[in-house]
């Protein structure tokens, strides 16, 4: 079944299309709760108030939800075409019955865009949905203990060591892995925010796993993990300022994520973005995110020389590592944009810089 077959009357297109998406949301919710790193998180309970949830169960409700309404708008779709998760199973038919050399010989530019942006769906949306509940609960939590910490007159600065800036800082996340969740799991011409190309290169998709669960404790094991998300500075003084710096950067990350808006996503081009932080530099969040991880590392580097300068070095080429890591994420994105979209030239040439003014 070939995806131009797929035009069939509306009605049935309608309901076909339907019924391929919920069909992969479940297989893509399966497929994550059997994997067993995820294990301790869908265990993991959660409260708010009388409410009382297993992990396991908000992904369920949030998978049951999210296809009841994706089922819902494909249904009253004004002029369907065939969505992607329809031509994704239908190219999945096609190679159980037709040798691969032939099936990739034969896939159009649609299909191979729908086969991409599901098996990146499949992936992160799961992932993105449980990392948008974790921060929630963390940041209900800290938000809790801080209140409660002002109310009985608690010192200020153990206030903010303990809650205050894990509550921030767990808000931000929040902002930010929202924005990338409705990213991934809406898509629409309506909403202006198609999906018109994905990475095709394998050095992209790898530049860009390495950097999430589970692959990124690969990473970790390769280069080590020489920051900390809340480094500790015995200098009352320098303790406040870094940390308040590296919120304040990571607030910028957030905003990036924030205007990109509903075309938040990793490897795809959904159009170009030139607004808020993309105004200054091609890359706002990892620039933003390696340079709070720099300060976080400062006091584990610190301590890597005391006991020696190869371990000194050793522990700022970890560092280094991650950020080249995010360099090359960086470069095979600008390469996958340029080569589907001339605009994004233009683009390119009125922000200069990839990830710091004036320098580079």
């Amino acid at each position: 079944m070939h995806g131009s077959s797929l035009a069939v009357p509306s009605p049935s297109l309608r309901a076909r299309n339907a019924l391929a998406a919920a069909a992969l949301v479940w297989l893509a919710t399966g497929l994550y709760a059997a994997m067993p790193w995820h294990a301790t998180q869908l265990r993991e309970w959660h409260s708010v108030g009388a409410l009382r949830f297993s992990g396991r169960e908000f992904l369920v409700v949030a998978a049951a939800a999210y296809s009841l309404a994706a089922a819902a708008w494909l249904l009253l779709e004004g002029d369907p075409r065939p969505g992607k998760s329809l031509r994704f199973i239908g190219v999945a038919v096609r190679l159980l019955r037709a040798p691969r050399a032939t099936i990739a010989a034969r896939l159009d530019p649609a299909d191979r865009v729908a086969v991409l942006a599901t098996l990146l769906k499949a992936f992160f949306g799961p992932l993105m949905v449980m990392s948008l509940m974790g921060f929630c609960m963390a940041a209900w939590k800290n938000g809790q203990g801080l209140v409660d910490a002002f109310a009985s007159g608690f010192d200020p600065r153990l206030a903010f060591d303990r809650w205050g800036f894990w509550f921030l800082m767990q808000v931000i996340l929040f902002v930010d892995v929202l924005i990338f969740t409705v990213g991934y799991l809406i898509e629409t011409r309506r909403l202006g925010n198609e999906i018109r190309s994905v990475d095709p290169t394998w050095l992209g998709w790898m530049a860009a796993l390495l950097c999430y669960p589970p692959f990124n404790t690969w990473t970790a094991m390769i280069l080590g993990a020489q920051h900390t998300d809340f480094p500790q500075f015995a200098n009352e003084t320098l303790h406040l300022v870094l940390n308040g710096l590296l919120l304040a950067l990571m607030a910028v990350y957030a905003s990036a994520s924030v205007a990109l808006g509903l075309k938040a996503s990793n490897l795809t081009h959904r159009g170009i973005v030139a607004r808020g932080p993309y105004a200054i530099v091609r890359h706002p969040a990892y620039t933003c995110k390696n340079m709070a991880w720099w300060i976080g590392s400062v006091p584990l580097v610190s301590l890597a020389f005391d006991r020696g300068v190869s371990e000194g070095l050793l522990a700022l080429a970890s560092v280094a590592g991650w950020t080249a890591l995010y360099a090359l994420r960086a470069l095979t994105e600008e390469d996958h944009l340029r080569s589907v979209d001339g605009e994004y030239a233009a683009y390119a040439a009125r922000v200069k810089y990839r990830f710091v003014p004036g320098l580079v």
